[in-house]
């Protein structure tokens, strides 16, 4: 009987959910400098394989190392950890359209004020 292989298992967040049933996953780990002592974080981003696309920007997931899967994907998704906070898209489209409105009004009254001051001083 073969013994099973060793597997990572890593923890970390999406960061891209773009492409069909593959999210890329950003992994952040601590190490300390051999000479200063100071703590450094690094990060690796790995692919990884989203069967059913259930994940999103922002989400802590579980991802497990497995055969390859494409050139870059070897690892698959094993549990969503904790789901991101989504922003409605209304309230935020009402945000942008009330700055828009605002950013229209103010250059038109800037533009003829200073075409009145022009010539004011030119006649």
């Amino acid at each position: 009987m073969e013994a099973k292989k060793y597997k990572r298992v890593l923890e970390g967040i999406v960061v891209s959910d773009k492409m069909d049933k593959t999210i890329v996953v950003k992994v952040e780990r601590k190490q300390k400098h051999p000479l200063y002592g100071k703590t450094i974080t690094k990060s690796k981003r790995y692919k990884a394989h989203d069967e059913k696309n259930e994940c999103m920007d922002g989400d802590l997931v579980r991802i497990i190392e497995c055969r390859p899967i494409s050139k870059d994907k070897k690892f698959r998704l094993t549990k969503i950890v904790k789901k991101s906070e989504r922003v409605e898209n209304d309230s935020m489209d009402k945000d942008v359209e009330s700055v828009l409105k605002r950013e229209k009004h103010s250059p038109e009254v800037n533009a003829s004020n200073s075409v009145n001051t022009v010539d004011s001083k030119g006649e």
